[in-house]
């Protein structure tokens, strides 16, 4: 079950697809955070979604706000996709230990072995304010987190 809305949002540590380390606590006091996780980088779905979020970056990314997309793809694989796709915001590994940080955020599918598609914006302060959990099929909508963005 995903943590819910009114809960501090818990830390974690993860590799970019740069190999730089991310920690969420490094934003509190500058920043709210739109953390998307999603199943797996070059599938059909999880490419649309991060593309849809690219072509509407400043809205995710800018002085108020940072994206955050974690999968359980490597670095690697990360890399290549960023690449190949444009993506420009930070592509988060939870490889290993494996599914730990989407295990945390209660949207990894154990029988998959994978995130499902579950996004939370955190505040400043690091209070989870919104969040939404879709099915490994079903695409979320981007201007909800816009709607939930303007709300804080």
């Amino acid at each position: 079950m995903a943590i819910e809305v009114g809960t501090k949002a818990p830390d974690f540590e993860l590799k970019d697809n740069h190999g730089r380390t991310v920690k969420l606590s490094d934003f509190r006091g500058g920043k709210n955070v739109v953390l998307l996780f999603y199943p797996f980088a070059f599938t059909g779905v999880c490419t649309g979604e991060l593309c849809a979020l690219r072509d509407e970056l400043p809205t995710f990314e800018n002085d108020d706000t940072q994206l955050l997309a974690v999968s359980n793809d490597s670095i690697h694989t990360l890399r290549v996709f960023a690449e190949q796709e444009g993506l420009e915001y930070p592509l988060l590994s939870d490889f290993w230990p494996h599914g730990e940080t989407s295990r945390a955020y209660g949207v990894f599918d154990e029988d998959k072995g994978c995130a499902v598609r579950g996004t939370f914006i955190i505040d400043k302060e690091g209070v989870v304010r919104w969040t939404v959990v879709n099915g490994l099929p079903d695409a979320r909508d981007l201007n909800d987190y816009i709607k939930a963005l303007g709300a804080l």
